[in-house]
């Protein structure tokens, strides 16, 4: 594990034993809070947001430099602070790919790079930006539009292992059940996490059935390749566990629902 600062040999004794997931959120987030850059709206909050941090510049060359990125015909990249340089190098490079809202509360937002001017490309990838330049979409369209082959997120921590974690919402994971639900996956699409080095953990975390695994990690240090992955399970939105008032807020999966009933 790479940490900053003093501490490592006992940070890392401490996330090896029995940890929750929110008791190692909580002690990544000390670790972060030397290296992260504050939100305007959320400050500090980092249980509100992915954090975006001093090397994210880096992180997205990386990934721009992945044959994953270089071949991808339609991508999705959430809409997390770290990830707003690696938004930008996919509107330069002609990249399509779909954005969601915050919290998926306003659905998902579609950006076609050949309608966005040059001079706005910086603006065009913030989240302020998105709104003003990208195609708000259901996900009915967001089917119409191709299937994923690449996916892109950032985290609250990963495991070398592949598994990562968020805020606590799952987000991501629902994303991923409700693009599976519709067919608007590859086959074999690449996901991959990307987060600052104290992030990462050396721990095999325990996963559950609605995990969606990484096949890459990427810092603005190096380039992890998950060992002995061998490739992604279909997802599925379970109703019945979703969390309370989840399907009230957002809209996606209100019309998923619609969409499932229509053709029972």
């Amino acid at each position: 594990m790479t940490m900053h600062g003093d501490g490592e040999e006992q940070a890392q004794e401490q996330l090896s034993g029995t940890l929750t997931r929110d008791e190692m959120r909580q002690h990544i987030w000390r670790q972060l809070r030397q290296v992260a850059r504050p939100d305007s709206r959320f400050h500090w909050d980092f249980a509100e947001f992915i954090a975006d941090y001093e090397g994210s510049e880096e992180g997205a060359r990386r990934i721009q430099e992945l044959p994953a990125w270089q071949n991808s015909h339609l991508m999705f990249i959430t809409p997390d602070n770290n990830l707003e340089v690696l938004r930008r190098k996919a509107i330069e490079d002609g990249k399509h790919f779909v954005m969601s809202t915050y919290g998926i509360a306003r659905g998902f937002l579609y950006v076609d790079p050949e309608r966005i001017p040059a001079a706005h490309h910086g603006w065009a990838a913030t989240l302020d930006g998105m709104d003003r330049f990208a195609q708000p979409v259901g996900l009915a369209e967001v089917a119409k539009l191709g299937k994923f082959d690449l996916l892109v997120t950032g985290a609250s921590a990963i495991s070398i292992y592949g598994l990562r974690f968020g805020k606590g919402h799952g987000y991501f994971d629902l994303e991923w059940a409700m693009f599976s639900e519709v067919q608007a996956l590859t086959e074999n699409p690449t996901v991959i996490s990307a987060g600052h080095d104290c992030q990462i953990i050396d721990v095999e975390l325990v996963g559950s059935e609605f995990d969606t695994r990484s096949d890459l990690i990427v810092t603005p240090t190096r380039t992890i390749i998950v060992p002995a992955f061998h490739g992604h399970r279909p997802g599925r939105v379970f109703w019945d566990r979703l969390e309370p008032g989840m399907l009230e807020r957002i809209p996606p999966l209100q019309e998923l629902r619609q969409l499932q009933e229509q053709q029972h």
